[in-house]
């Protein structure tokens, strides 16, 4: 099926008719020459741009922001008030929100989600299961990765039923394997022991790394090591305590990602809502050391995280938003902000990848979304409504 987006902009400033053909952009025309096709787009001048992906998502915990306080307002409030609400949960009213958030996620544009899934005692593989059904009602929509995100304790004898647990979500669908090694006894212990669980079923990590603003905690430098010999991609999501080092460690660290392929998430909304509560005086964004990252050219994409639950209160589910808090707590230029949340984003995930965060050309998978907006910087700016999406060559949503 082809498909004709006639008189887009491209954000060059070029008004164009774009050909998409078997999931690919094949052709850029001038604006008004384009072939016939299956489909066509009037774009009415409206820019178009490579539909960003979110590398990063809870959709099981999805709107629940009024029913589960955390009245602290930091991780360990947010950990234990949802570890007490999740026994409750049924399958049915995690899938609910979960597609709404999805949904929601589409309209703003994005096109491919990865989504960390609670695995734990109480929930046992209930939110994994429901995802998978989520997954399988929206593939029309949007490309979905499950996470299976196995809490602690994960070593020894008191993690053998967590490990099971890890074993039986990837058999029911989660497509990689999650963790948090920051919150065991022995963190390079847990990052090991995730990876070796992971080479054994064949999967791609993305683990929740150094969450935390302690500058003695840097398990992203054990993830780093331990994952030059790891067959799959390897994420690491958080990384807030390698903003917390000096020059040369943050330097040395991002390096070792680098040499081995390990892309990382920052998550500039949720960091900044839970970390450094309490502190009066100056207190740390709480975001990844992105300038040693992009340095040493480790992938850096960019994630809303939460929304509307009790680990982040508000979001919108809308990548210019993510970009935005990049812009002005990450100290990115939007064409930067914008590529963590598009590009960089796909890369991480392992989905194809457009070759630049926004202008789009031929041989980009044909993943787009047209906005009503002059530039760039004003699609961040604004975030306007009434986005045309298309996935895999068709739209699926707007007008």
């Amino acid at each position: 099926m082809t498909l004709l987006l006639a008189d887009v902009r491209l954000v060059d400033g070029r008004c164009v008719d774009l050909v998409c053909d078997t999931g690919r952009v094949v052709a850029v025309h001038e604006a008004g020459t384009g072939p016939p096709a299956d489909e066509r787009i009037e774009g009415g001048g409206r820019l178009v741009l490579p539909a960003p992906a979110e590398p990063h998502a809870h959709l099981d915990k999805a709107f629940t922001a009024d029913v589960v306080a955390n009245p602290a307002g930091d991780l360990a409030g947010a950990i234990d008030a949802w570890r007490r609400e999740h026994e409750r949960l049924g399958v049915d009213e995690i899938a609910e929100r979960a597609e709404r958030a999805v949904r929601r996620l589409v309209a703003a544009g994005t096109t491919a989600i990865r989504t960390h899934v609670d695995v734990a005692p109480g929930i046992g593989t209930r939110a994994v299961e429901a995802l998978v059904a989520v997954r399988e009602r929206t593939r029309h929509l949007v490309d979905l990765q499950i996470v299976a995100l196995v809490a602690a304790p994960t070593l020894g004898a008191a993690g053998a039923d967590q490990r099971a647990r890890a074993r039986e979500a990837l058999a029911a669908g989660a497509d990689l394997l999650g963790g948090v090694p920051h919150l065991e006894d022995d963190v390079a212990a847990a990052t090991a022991g995730a990876l070796e669980l992971a080479a054994e079923a064949g999967v791609g990590v993305d683990l929740h790394v150094d969450e935390t603003l302690d500058p003695g905690v840097l398990g992203l430098a054990d993830l780093a090591r331990l994952a030059r010999d790891f067959p799959q991609a390897v994420t690491a999501s958080h990384c807030c305590s390698l903003g917390m080092q000096d020059a040369v460690t943050q330097a040395r660290v991002a390096e070792a990602c680098a040499a081995a392929g390990v892309g990382v998430v920052t998550l500039p909304q949720t960091n900044l809502y839970l970390q450094a509560r309490g502190r009066r005086t100056a207190p740390p964004r709480g975001l990844t050391a992105l300038a040693a990252l992009r340095e040493a050219g480790v992938t850096l994409a960019a994630g809303a995280d939460n929304l509307q639950d009790p680990f982040c209160v508000v979001g919108r589910g809308d990548p210019a938003e993510t970009a935005a808090l990049l812009v002005m707590a990450g100290h990115l230029g939007v064409p930067d902000a914008w590529d963590a949340v598009t590009r960089g984003a796909r890369r991480v995930m392992g989905t194809p990848a457009p070759a630049d965060g926004a202008l789009v050309s031929p041989g980009d998978p044909a993943e787009l979304v047209v906005v009503d907006a002059p530039t760039l910087r004003a699609v961040v700016a604004d975030a306007p409504a009434g986005r045309v999406v298309v996935h895999r060559g068709r739209r699926v949503t707007g007008e």
